[in-house]
Formats: structure tokens, C-alpha cells, sequence
């Protein structure tokens, strides 16, 4: 196993002391809580993991330890730990964010090397620099240039202001090759701007701008830098897509985008709730009156990626799509897609008139709009019942029937029979039938729906279930788990530790732990006490790290220590000889059975049943 310890700091230039300074200006549980929605549980924090989806919270943050863990996935460590891995950077651009975060000073001669990490070789870094010049280059041509001038206009005239298009980073792509020479005069290598999906290349391999004479949207990931862009036509042609998007690249998959979920996330943590538009307009729109946590999809369909992204961040969302029939449509196709793939609490936000949200602020202002995302919500089985009704004429009774078996079907799927009974009400009141009689005919057609659904289930085939993140829960045998628990005494009470230095022959069995035990030796050489966080600054190896924090979210008898020291120490020591013994035995049994040599097995499996009586014993 490749070790670094200490010396890891001779290759990086941030001091330690000003690394342990940042560190500990932070709070874990702050940092963590602005990208997972956490819930405390006893002494600990839980939400769902970042990095992989689950529906069961077993993401856990320590706040007395200032370490996070993952019950599931295994994945462990400290505050830079969690932003390299989720931002996928190297640890001093962790260090710089969090810097900036605490709102410490890094000096320059450090700031510059941090700055650069990720190194002009990595190919992720280099094309989110390209994209986030590409954004500040096309907001340039917008607000200052002439080429920019109608599309200003036409930005001004849908109600925005320079300062709301300088959020946003809106931008205009100009017909001429205005992107192409610009990265050329920076010498920016070929082969990276082909990859960027800026450009689109010829059967020569020459290069011009994909986006050309439109408005563009810049399209950020959750830590705010762009990563592609929406780009509208200015002047409609007929051979011309009203819209373009970027091609999918390393740093851009549409499934995984919300688009202004970078600015929204802070406003729907602190109002718990997030607001789902249908356009980017209509966001930017809703903001500029003041509605600040609204999002958009890349298109009206959702991906499992985008309804785990919200459920992290908040339990409620609200769908604001346009008032016109499609807009409608696309409300009802959501619900159902949010209702089978989610735990998210969903309400509905009509807009009247059939206008779309950008429309109506634009005719009747901001105040008002904003008094109607706050009002005028409904429950998805209310808007579906609202909804059914534009397939019947309502003043036909052959209709009404319909409708009504249509609307009972609606309310038989609500799991609480409170919100039946409610629903049921307003139906028999609407159309003037007895509410026993539709109680009667919903039991009727929830025992129909529980029979389809029996039969569909034996109709689909059995199909395996595909892998996922998830750890393989192992159950770990009584000598690794008297290792765990060993080692997490002799981290925390020096005494143990003292103990342990004093057996001269003492042995970790797995290497992994005897690595961290050799590792603690060099921390505690500059270290007067122990500090997780920061020993796993110390240790830097992931794997390392990920069993490190696993270790200190184990509970252990703090009233008994010296006795439960003993008896780790007798178990590891005991029976690890007797367990090797068996493993390496068990492999030569294997062995002469593949030989298919009888005398050999005899004489071994007699051997391996003695090996097993005495680890019994012992």
C-alpha cells in the first residue's frame, strides 16, 4: 500500500497549520447542509448520500467529530474529503473553497497554487474554464457592444434588468466566429475545444461556433460554473431550431441539471421548499419579483438523478408550468412521474388566464405573482380531478358517470383515508350523489385495482436488479471486529496506546489496520492529542479515510476499557494465527481437490477440523 503521511504536505504548499486553521473555522454540518437536506438523530446528523441515490437516510455527519460517514456506501472523512469528492477536485482547491467559505486569507504564493490543483492537464478543469470564459465573453458582447444591441433589446423588452441578466450570466453568441479566434488567440489546445461541444467540426476538421446570432442561457452545475449553454434564436428562419442546446460532455449530462439550482439551493433550504418552472425564462423572471428558489428541468421529463438532486435539498415541491393546455399536460405527467420516483411532497401553482409565469409577470407585475406562488397552491389529486374534467362534457350524465368512476379512481391510489373522505365529499356535493354510494363504489374499484396490480406482477418477467453504489454489507468475524475496536481505543485514549507500544511483537492482522496503527505513529509524533479530522488530513488515502471514519461512528464501552483492551489483544492475538492457519490450509484443501489427490484431502480436512476445534477453544 502506497503511504504518504506527513511528508504529504512537502508536496503541497498550503502550510499545515493554516490548512488545521480553515478546517477548524468550519462547521462541518453548515457546509454539508447547503448541498444534503440533514435531520438530527442523537448525537448525529442524517440525510440522504450525495453520492449515491437511496431512499433510507444512512448518510451521517458528526458535528463533535467533524467527520461525515456513509453507512452505505462507505465513503468517510472530513470537510475537504466531502468537497473532493463531490466537486471531484484535487484537496487544495478543497482547501481554497473552504477558505473562502471562513473567509480566510490564503496568501498568494499559496492561493496561486492551490488555484491551479487540478492541473492545466485535467481535462474536467479545462473545459469548465472553457465554458466560464465562453459565459463571460458572450455577457460582455451583450451588455457592451454593438453586435449585442437587439438582443439586449429584446431582453429589455421581456422585462429584464442588466443586473438580472449579469446573475444569470445571459449572453449573446454573435454570427461571426467570434468564440473560434478568441480561444485561438489563447493558444487553447485543439483537440480540448473539440471536446468542449462549443464547436462543431467540419468533415475537415476545421472548427466554427455552434452557437451563432442567439440569446444565450448559461447552464451551471451546482457549485456555480457553467457547463453548457441554451442558446434562442434572435431572428426566426424556417430552416433554424428555435433553440439549441450543448452536446452532452465529461462535465455536462442534461439528466443530472436543474437548471439555476446553483442560486435556488440556498433560498429552498431556507424556505423548504422549491418551485419547478417549465422554462428558463420563467425562472429568471420569478426571481426578478422575488420568488428566489425557483428551478427548471432540461425538458418536461425527469430523471432519477434530478428527483434525488431536489430530495436531498428539500421534502416539498411545487409545479409552476404554463396555464395553456400543454402546460397543463406537462403538470400531470410530472406528478406522475415525481409520485412513483420520489418522497417529495407535491403541490400545484396555477397561473390564471392560461399565461405562463414569465407572461404574467409581465402583464400584472411581480407583487402579484408573487402572492400567488404563495397562495394559490393545489394538491396533485385536486388539480388531477380539475384536470379529467376538460375530456367530458359535464352537462351530459352519460359524462358524468364517466368522469366520476375516472375521479374515483383518482382518489382510491391516496394512501390516507382523511384525504379520501375529503375528496369523496366534494364529489357527491358536485354532483349531487350520496357519498355512500361513491364510498361503496370506490371499495369496488380499489379491489379491481389490487387484482390488476396482482396479475401485472405475475405478467412481468423476473429481472435482476442492477448494481448500484451500495456496499456489500460483510459481517465481520471476532477477530476484524476486536481490530475496529482496538484500534478506535488506542486513537482516543492515550493509556491504550501506551499499552499496546509496550507489546513489542503486537501485529495488526489486516493490513489496512496496521497501516492507520503505523500512520497514528507519525501523527501523534506532532500531534499532543487526537483529532479525526485532522488525522485524516494526515493519512490522505481514501480507503484509509472512508474505514477511519467508519471506526469513530462505533460506539464503545467506556465503563469497562482496560477490561475490553484485554480482551481485543487476546483475540487478535490468539486467534489471528489460528484464523491464517485455517485460511492458508483451506486454499491447500481447495488445491488437492483440483489435483483430485483423496490421500492429501483426508490428511488436510482432519487438520482443518483440529485448526477449528482450537480456535473454538481459544
Amino acid at each position: 500500500m502506497h503511504l504518504r503521511g506527513g511528508n504529504r504536505f512537502l508536496a503541497r504548499p498550503i502550510p499545515e497549520d493554516l490548512i488545521d486553521q480553515i478546517r477548524t473555522s468550519v462547521d462541518i454540518v453548515d457546509v454539508i447542509g447547503q448541498y444534503v437536506q440533514l435531520k438530527k438523530q442523537g448525537k448525529n446528523f442524517f440525510g440522504l448520500c450525495p453520492f449515491h441515490e437511496e431512499r433510507t437516510a444512512s448518510f451521517s455527519v458528526s458535528e463533535s467529530k467533524q467527520i461525515f460517514h456513509c453507512f452505505s456506501c462507505g465513503r468517510g472523512g472530513n470537510v475537504f474529503k466531502f468537497l473532493m469528492e463531490l466537486n471531484h477536485v484535487e484537496f487544495p482547491v478543497a482547501v481554497r473553497q473552504m477558505a473562502d467559505f471562513a473567509s480566510i486569507k490564503i496568501p498568494d504564493e499559496y492561493s496561486e497554487s492551490a488555484q491551479n490543483a487540478n492541473s492545466q492537464n485535467s481535462e474536467q478543469a479545462q473545459l469548465i474554464s472553457l465554458y466560464d470564459q465562453t459565459a463571460q465573453l458572450y455577457t460582455h458582447v451583450l451588455l457592451n457592444t454593438k453586435m449585442g444591441q437587439q438582443a439586449l433589446e429584446y431582453l429589455h423588452q421581456r422585462g429584464l434588468t442588466d443586473d438580472i441578466i449579469e446573475k444569470f450570466q445571459l449572453g449573446f453568441a454573435p454570427g461571426e466566429q467570434l468564440l473560434k479566434e478568441f480561444f485561438d488567440e489563447k493558444k487553447v489546445d485543439y483537440q480540448v475545444l473539440r471536446k468542449s461541444g462549443l464547436f462543431i467540426e467540419d468533415q475537415q476538421g476545421q472548427l466554427r461556433d455552434r452557437f451563432r446570432g442567439r440569446v444565450m442561457y448559461a447552464i451551471k452545475n451546482p457549485q456555480g460554473h457553467v457547463i453548457a449553454f441554451s442558446g434562442r434564436i434572435l431572428n426566426k428562419a424556417d430552416s433554424q431550431a428555435k433553440y439549441i442546446n450543448s452536446p452532452e460532455t465529461k462535465i455536462f449530462s442534461k439528466s443530472n441539471v436543474l437548471y439555476n439550482f446553483d442560486i435556488a439551493r440556498t433560498a429552498i433550504r431556507q424556505e423548504k421548499r422549491a418551485i419547478l418552472f417549465e422554462g428558463f425564462m420563467d425562472v429568471i423572471a420569478a426571481y426578478q419579483s422575488g420568488v428566489t428558489n425557483g428551478i427548471a428541468s432540461m425538458g418536461t421529463s425527469f430523471t432519477n438523478e434530478q428527483i434525488y438532486l431536489l430530495q436531498r435539498t428539500t421534502t416539498q415541491l411545487d409545479i409552476c408550468y404554463d396555464g395553456d393546455d400543454p402546460g397543463q399536460a406537462a403538470i400531470n405527467r410530472a406528478i406522475d412521474a415525481f409520485s412513483q420516483n420520489s418522497q417529495l411532497k407535491l403541490s400545484v401553482i396555477e397561473i390564471p388566464e392560461k399565461l405562463d409565469p414569465d407572461e404574467f409577470v409581465r402583464q400584472h407585475g411581480g407583487k402579484q405573482f408573487n402572492e400567488i406562488v404563495h397562495s394559490a397552491r393545489l394538491t396533485p389529486t385536486a388539480f388531477k380531478l380539475d384536470y379529467l374534467k376538460r375530456d367530458f362534457n359535464l352537462n351530459n350524465e352519460a359524462d358524468q358517470l364517466t368522469y366520476i368512476e375516472r375521479a374515483l379512481k383518482v382518489i382510491g391510489q391516496l394512501g390516507s383515508s382523511v384525504e379520501q373522505d375529503l375528496y369523496l365529499n366534494q364529489l357527491a356535493q358536485e354532483f349531487n350523489v350520496q357519498v355512500a354510494d361513491l364510498r361503496q363504489q370506490l371499495r369496488q374499484i380499489r379491489s379491481q385495482q389490487s387484482v390488476d396490480a396482482h396479475q401485472q406482477a405475475k405478467r412481468e418477467p423476473l429481472v435482476d436488479k442492477p448494481q448500484d453504489f451500495h456496499r456489500q454489507k460483510v459481517k465481520l468475524d471476532k477477530v476484524e471486529l476486536a481490530e475496529q475496536r482496538l484500534l478506535n481505543y488506542l486513537l482516543y485514549d492515550h493509556n491504550v496506546w501506551l499499552k499496546l507500544a509496550g507489546l513489542p511483537n503486537f501485529h495488526f492482522v489486516h493490513e489496512e489496520y496496521q497501516t492507520i496503527y503505523m500512520l497514528a505513529t507519525g501523527y501523534f509524533e506532532n500531534h499532543n492529542s487526537y483529532d479525526s479530522a485532522a488525522f485524516m488530513d494526515f493519512v490522505h488515502d481514501t480507503k484509509l479515510q472512508n474505514i477511519i471514519a467508519e471506526l469513530d461512528l462505533q460506539d464503545l464501552d467506556d465503563a469497562n476499557v482496560d477490561q475490553s483492551v484485554s480482551d481485543y489483544i487476546d483475540v487478535i492475538t490468539a486467534q489471528a494465527p489460528l484464523s491464517q492457519q485455517i485460511s492458508e490450509k483451506t486454499k491447500s484443501l481447495n488445491e488437492a481437490k483440483k489435483m483430485g489427490n483423496t490421500e492429501l484431502q483426508q490428511k488436510l480436512a482432519v487438520e482443518l477440523v483440529e485448526l477449528y476445534r482450537q480456535r473454538q477453544g481459544a
